[in-house]
């Protein structure tokens, strides 16, 4: 169940992807108000309406189609047809909720991917937090060692939340990191293990590469490991997360979308089409800077926020 803190904080967040719904809705309004009937204004309207938001050709297609066979059916009011497309929008997000994986022999690893700027270490500092909150215990591992300061960054992370990290110096081999702290893990009887990654490598370094090869030595030491695999993606970027997505998934098997700064962004309706091709659950959203401002995915209360006043 979503708090009513984080709601308000992803209402505020919304904002702009609001505006434009609202806008658009309203107009939809008037001419049904007008008893001009289900002409080509009211279906240009709901058409602006989901692609200013950003849902993508392919939803708002399929979206406009079901509503003209169900507006025939009903003649419906404003407010009916309000109620409709949320449940529509709704149906999209099916099965698109997705809880962080315990492994029945711990540690659980987490390895979490994606490219730099989504905001990934941060992203883990805030999980990490979450599952030490309800009584695990948390390893970070510093597996990003190509990117100026990243372990520097979680080290600094793991001194705040009271977590050991297990580091290398800049350079390492991430995927010799990611055993080592595998090994830690184990020995100290940790509930999670938390791996960072880079999102971008030297040129002589192919990233997907290094992601698998991390997997592959993982599984040296835990044949189901990693239990948890997290792409981290920014909001900001809308539609264009998909093709980031289908470059990992097409690498390594991802488990679980984090989806990072909804706040400030009008294109918060690109989670539709993203979870509608690739069906990968959605685990997380982000709407702040703060800890209380990542919160498990509910995707009846992202639609709520969506359509708020």
């Amino acid at each position: 169940m979503t708090n009513q803190r984080f709601f308000s904080r992803l209402v505020s967040g919304l904002t702009r992807t609001r505006t434009l719904i609202s806008e658009n809705l309203d107009s939809v309004d008037m001419i049904i108000g007008d008893r001009k009937g289900w002409n080509d204004d009211v279906w240009e309207g709901l058409e602006e309406l989901l692609l200013t938001a950003d849902t993508g050709v392919a939803v708002t297609e399929r979206v406009l189609e079901n509503l003209r066979v169900w507006a025939k059916k009903h003649d419906p009011s404003p407010e009916e047809l309000r109620h409709e497309l949320k449940r529509q929008l709704g149906a999209i997000l099916k099965g698109s909720v997705g809880v962080l994986s315990a492994n029945d022999s711990p540690p659980t690893v987490v390895l979490v991917v994606g490219v730099n700027g989504t905001g990934k270490t941060t992203t883990i500092a805030k999980i990490a937090g979450r599952v030490a909150a309800s009584g695990g215990s948390v390893m970070l591992a510093a597996g990003d060692t190509f990117r100026d300061a990243a372990i520097e960054q979680l080290q600094q992370w793991g001194d705040r939340l009271g977590m050991e990290v297990i580091a290398q110096k800049q350079g390492a081999d991430p995927a010799a990191v990611a055993f080592d702290a595998l090994t830690h893990a184990r020995a100290a009887g940790v509930t999670h293990l938390f791996i960072d990654t880079a999102g971008r490598l030297h040129t002589k370094y192919n990233l997907m590469e290094e992601l698998k090869k991390i997997t592959r030595v993982l599984q040296r030491n835990d044949d189901n490991a990693p239990h948890e695999t997290l792409l981290v993606l920014d909001a900001g970027i809308g539609q264009n997360n998909i093709a980031q997505a289908r470059a990992f998934t097409e690498s390594i098997p991802i488990t679980g979308i984090v989806l990072t700064k909804l706040d400030g962004t009008a294109k918060g309706g690109s989670l539709f089409p993203l979870y509608d091709e690739l069906k990968i659950p959605i685990k997380f959203i982000g709407v702040g800077e703060s800890a209380e401002d990542l919160q498990p995915f509910d995707p009846d209360a992202f639609i709520e926020a969506l359509f708020s006043d």
